[in-house]
């Protein structure tokens, strides 16, 4: 075995530990090889693999390792040679910045993100600034939405196709008699998710508004992230819990039954903040020993407290033309209980996937 330059592997050769930009990384020799950037592993058109990683023997090693400058050269037990981008190696292993890209923010947060509705039909920059303020805060207002009852449709075109349901694709959010939700009544709303029963679960929910003349009526919005974040740092133990415990939500109608499960707060594989659930309505948690129960209780108590809060709520009235797009997977929202004595209130709702705003928000 030939290893050269800030370079030392272990005794069966199977890792590689190299010194680079101040830091020190530990390569193993399958994961290197099942990525080793050449023709005839990765096709150099759509950067897929073409070999099966399964394939590869596990007692795989590194035979000889060299580096000069940003250039490490391996060869391989299987015989295989190639030369990698120290550079891109260490980008690849370095933990990214959880919340590089997002803001979190509280009931403090005074600049509302905001976007035109005609400049963002119209407008590739204004419609890439609205997706880049989605991402960042997790919604964003849209002013001078025509007032009719598809007006929202032609932004979401623009972005994503509408994701129908058992209820249809756009549907009506207003008080009626014999409610087969309880968003169709005119009880307040504690801070939730939408449809945590569906799989996958609705990315973006869209909520235009026609009239909201009625008193009270208030939507109110928590940032998930922050919260979770919050919770992370003062209740370890109670963060995890919630990341470990996978509650059932359901959804039954006469016509329909979902149900789906998942955690409140759920992590990516870097133990970043990917999704928060919350549904008080639809959650049902399955049978555990009692203690595992009362643990996750207190943690989900914990939570809620945080999510109920004054220091984390953020209240909008909305009125006619105005709209809120909010991503479902971080943004808790809900609304303040209301009467008609003074007029309606009258919504619009509609769901988006994430993938199509995830590609159409690149640059």
């Amino acid at each position: 075995m030939s290893i050269s330059g800030h370079l030392s592997q272990s005794a069966d050769g199977q890792q590689l530990h190299l010194h680079y930009d101040g830091k020190d990384l530990e390569l193993d020799a399958l994961w290197l090889r099942e990525r080793t950037p050449d023709a005839d592993t990765l096709d150099p058109q759509t950067g897929q693999r073409l070999i099966e990683a399964a394939d590869l023997p596990l007692d795989l090693a590194i035979l000889t390792a060299t580096a000069e400058g940003d250039r490490l050269d391996i060869r391989f037990s299987d015989g295989h040679q190639s030369c990698f981008s120290l550079a891109a190696l260490n980008e690849e292993v370095t933990p990214s910045d959880e919340f590089a890209e997002r803001r979190l923010w509280d009931s403090r947060l005074s600049d509302i993100p905001h976007s035109a509705f005609s400049a963002a039909v119209n407008d590739d920059g204004a419609l890439l600034e609205l997706l880049e303020n989605l991402h960042r805060f997790g919604f964003v207002r849209v002013d001078g939405v025509p007032d009719e009852a598809e007006g929202m449709q032609t932004l979401m075109a623009r972005i994503g196709p509408l994701r129908r349901t058992n209820w249809g694709g756009v549907a009506d959010v207003k008080s009626v008699a014999n409610a087969y939700d309880l968003t169709m009544t005119q009880r307040g709303l504690e801070p939730h998710t939408d449809n945590p029963y569906r799989d996958p679960i609705p990315g973006f929910v869209w909520l235009h508004c026609l009239a909201n003349a009625a008193g009270g009526g208030d939507n109110t919005l928590v940032d998930g992230f922050s919260a979770a974040q919050r919770l992370r740092e003062e209740d370890p133990e109670a963060f995890a819990c919630l990341t470990r415990v996978t509650p059932g939500f359901c959804y039954h109608d006469e016509t329909t039954r979902l149900e789906s499960e998942g955690p409140l707060i759920e992590l990516d594989g870097q133990d970043h903040l990917m999704r928060v659930r919350f549904s008080n309505r639809t959650e049902r948690v399955s049978a555990r020993p009692g203690a595992e129960l009362r643990r996750y209780y207190a943690a989900r108590q914990a939570f809620y407290r945080l999510i109920t809060s004054e220091a984390l709520t953020l209240n909008i009235k909305l009125e006619a033309g105005q709209m809120l797009i909010m991503d479902n997977y971080r943004l808790l929202h809900g609304r303040t209980s209301f009467h008609l004595e003074n007029g309606v209130r009258h919504m619009r709702q509609g769901y988006v996937d994430q993938d199509p705003l995830i590609f159409t928000g690149q640059p």
